[in-house]
């Protein structure tokens, strides 16, 4: 009576879908993945892996004119 029978697991994926409905089910998957990932990286002391990427910096409207060499409309 576990969930080695075919049937069974499909009833619970059905009960599943039902519940959280079709549009969460990839919400779902990627936050358990990306913390089995980060549970493993920590396990792992891989440390640099957590640190964010490095944001770019702003443009500024002068270096926008200066690369286009075009007068670029202001927001």
């Amino acid at each position: 009576m576990g969930l080695d029978n075919p049937v069974h697991i499909l009833l619970l994926l059905l009960v599943v879908l039902l519940v959280f409905g079709a549009k969460r089910l990839p919400e779902i998957g990627r936050s358990l993945g990306t913390g089995m990932r980060d549970f493993k990286t920590s396990l792992t002391g891989d440390g640099h892996a957590l640190d964010p990427a490095p944001t770019p910096a702003p443009v500024t409207h002068a270096q926008a004119v200066e690369h286009t060499g075009a007068p670029v409309p202001r927001a």
